[in-house]
């Protein structure tokens, strides 16, 4: 299988981007999967500059192998990030950006020849990344872990393909080969996937937080705070059901305020990451989690997901 020229401008040997998932995606796993022919991807989320350099460096020590940043545009650090990533920009090849326009930034990237590939979840939001000079987007549906929009995958990729004249990158519900497969029938060069990383090798993630989504079934997430206008897929555990019943009661509410909300789930995925605490973490993972039933190294993963592909698609 030939890959796509931007994937191939990359240097990669698999068009697999690897989920810059907050608190999981560290300098290791980035590492990991950079070393298997895959974009690895720091997750920057909230954390300091301080850290993501340190996980920049981390990176740097264990692969020779281009990689990425994921930037959350809402962080309060976002500033700090963006200024380690453009001091590091020898070492760094893409910039993936979430929750937010990354328009502010964008010229300083691409003048520190860094290519910028923004997570959209609409074909306005796809369009204008376009305009403003996007090497390339993430369309993800709401399949995904995390936080997602209203658009599946299916629906989102082949509208965007059609609105934009910049590759385009399917995520959100993409676990196996079949997916990729998929995925370029619908006009895409490539996958981003996050829930089968979660479980691999070089995965920091809690071994209780692991088992979670090695047991999961197909209808075992749910969507967090639809009502306080964050809408995020978790696996479901007693800290996602006392979430949604809380919001449920606040939106019930003459004049709601969803503060008191939000602040159970404040440094929840943390938690869960890092105790695996299911009273009160949240278990971020998207719909393709009851796929996920192995643990493996992250080259594993890869090499899995590109084989079966390239047999569904006949070798090409």
């Amino acid at each position: 299988m030939q890959l796509d020229p931007f994937m191939q401008s990359l240097g990669l040997k698999y068009p697999i981007f690897q989920g810059g998932m907050a608190w999981v995606a560290d300098g290791r796993l980035a590492a990991a999967v950079s070393n298997a022919g895959g974009l690895g991807i720091i997750g920057a989320g909230h954390a300091s500059g301080e850290v993501v350099a340190q996980e920049i460096e981390r990176a740097k020590s264990l692969t020779d192998r281009p990689f990425g940043v994921n930037v959350m545009l809402l962080s309060p650090h976002v500033e700090d990030v963006v200024n380690v990533i453009l001091k590091a920009h020898d070492s760094i090849t893409v910039v993936t950006t979430g929750a937010g326009d990354p328009s502010k930034y964008l010229s300083m990237f691409k003048a520190a020849d860094i290519k910028v590939v923004p997570v959209v979840a609409s074909v306005a939001q796809a369009k204008r990344m376009a305009r403003v000079g996007a090497d390339a987007v993430v369309a993800e549906g709401m399949e995904s872990g995390g936080h997602i929009g209203k658009l599946t995958t299916m629906a989102l990729v082949p509208q965007v393909v059609d609105a934009v004249n910049i590759p385009v990158i399917a995520a959100g519900g993409i676990a196996d080969g079949r997916g990729l497969a998929a995925a370029f029938m619908l006009g895409a060069v490539g996958v981003q996937m996050g829930t089968r990383f979660l479980v691999a090798a070089e995965s920091k993630v809690h071994p209780d937080y692991k088992q979670a989504v090695l047991k999961a079934k197909d209808i075992d997430t749910v969507i967090t705070g639809e009502y306080a206008g964050h809408p995020a897929r978790v696996l479901k555990n007693p800290m996602a059901k006392r979430f949604i019943r809380l919001e449920k009661a606040e939106a019930a509410k003459t004049e709601p305020d969803f503060g008191e909300v939000e602040e159970i789930g404040n440094g929840s995925l943390r938690t869960a990451v890092l105790t695996g605490d299911r009273e009160n973490g949240a278990y971020m993972a998207g719909q393709v989690a009851g796929l996920v039933k192995q643990a493996q190294p992250a080259a594993e993963i890869l090499a899995d997901v590109y084989e079966q592909a390239t047999k569904l698609m006949g070798g090409v």
